[in-house]
């Protein structure tokens, strides 16, 4: 399948089997997130891998739909930003780096077969305290990881004109 087969695949899942995750998917999925490209390759990004048996309570306080703990398997990207790259203006690229890296992830999860569903909308402090994240690190984005047990239904996305400018604003 080609790239845009695979981008226009790819939707949010919000239904998944109980079915586990084969470990070498896994470990694929965390390779392409691995192989992103980030500002001066300097990685400034931790992936946090979490098995939701036994954690459907702590999971549903980051998150409180039942879905998210459905998925045999939550995943959250977290910046460093006291690693990453800064622009000449001072801003820092740990989110943009950490987005492009969780992007590779759930793109090669549909690419074999799997589900994801990108989740933004999270209790942050929730966030870091089940997660233990040190001082400096946020979490930016989690997914679930699992096989679905929905369908597709259609994008909605706005025409490549309304979103492409030419020379200029």
């Amino acid at each position: 399948m080609s790239f845009l087969e695979l981008a226009a695949k790819r939707y949010s899942v919000r239904a998944y089997k109980p079915d586990n995750v084969e470990e070498e998917k896994l470990q694929a999925v965390l390779e392409a997130a691995r192989l992103a490209p980030t500002a001066a390759n300097k990685q400034p990004f931790q992936i946090i891998v979490m098995r939701t048996r036994g954690r459907e309570a702590e999971l549903k306080r980051i998150y409180p739909q039942a879905w998210f703990s459905q998925a045999p398997i939550v995943v959250c990207i977290c910046a460093v930003p006291a690693q990453a790259w800064k622009r000449s203006d001072g801003k820092n690229y740990a989110d943009v780096d950490a987005t492009i890296a969780m992007d590779h992830l759930i793109l090669a999860a549909a690419d074999l077969g799997l589900g994801t569903c990108w989740v933004g909308a999270f209790d942050a402090a929730a966030a870091r305290e089940v997660l233990r994240t040190p001082q400096g690190v946020e979490p930016i984005a989690f997914t679930p990881v699992g096989y679905p047990a929905d369908a597709a239904r259609p994008k909605k996305r706005k025409p490549l004109s309304d979103l492409v400018l030419q020379e200029r604003w």
